[in-house]
């Protein structure tokens, strides 16, 4: 059993954020894998589904992004997993718009997701890293990572996140780096 969590903030002023990339990866794989019906649970929205053979727990912390540990740590300590079994989908400025990495462990570099995290759970847990790129001034960072996509990425957000989905069973399986290749090959179509 494994524990994925997608990071991002409530309310649907935020939903098409670039800090909500988190939540929309779960809910393009809830989709595109027919997960059971969306729960209110462990201070989020929860699902259970199946990919390939592995049983798969989603997670959308509610608590906004600075708590995401509380909601996750709920959810790890009432299934009795360890972080080994923890995924954490969330963005990532120091990669390229829609270029994905899957981590295992490490800092949060400044993503308050990520520090609670860390705080309420230990480090070590796998990150798949959505890349949103950085707006090239630290002063910017604050509304390029809390403003919404612009229109001319929407297509690429779409096979983005179609990719994650598609290529989901090998992140399920533990294959990371194929993951990953798929991903890229997918994107550059």
């Amino acid at each position: 059993m494994q524990l994925w969590v997608g990071l991002g903030n409530p309310g649907p002023r935020y939903t098409m954020h670039r800090h909500n990339v988190g939540f929309m990866a779960c809910d393009v794989i809830a989709d595109m894998h027919d997960f059971g019906p969306v729960q209110k649970k462990f201070l989020g929205w929860f699902q259970e589904g199946r990919i390939g053979g592995e049983k798969i727990l989603l997670l959308k912390p509610a608590t906004f992004m600075n708590e995401s540990g509380r909601s996750v740590g709920e959810a790890l300590r009432f299934y009795k997993l360890s972080t080994e079994a923890l995924t954490v989908f969330h963005d990532e400025l120091d990669l390229a718009p829609f270029k994905i990495k899957v981590k295992q462990g490490g800092g949060h570099a400044g993503h308050n997701g990520l520090r609670s995290i860390d705080q309420h759970c230990g480090a070590d847990f796998r990150r798949v890293r959505i890349g949103i790129g950085h707006p090239g001034h630290k002063e910017r960072v604050h509304g390029h990572v809390l403003g919404n996509y612009a229109k001319a990425e929407m297509d690429d957000l779409a096979a983005m996140l179609g990719a994650i989905g598609g290529e989901a069973e090998w992140l399920a399986k533990g294959d990371d780096a194929r993951f990953m290749s798929d991903i890229a090959l997918r994107m550059q179509d």
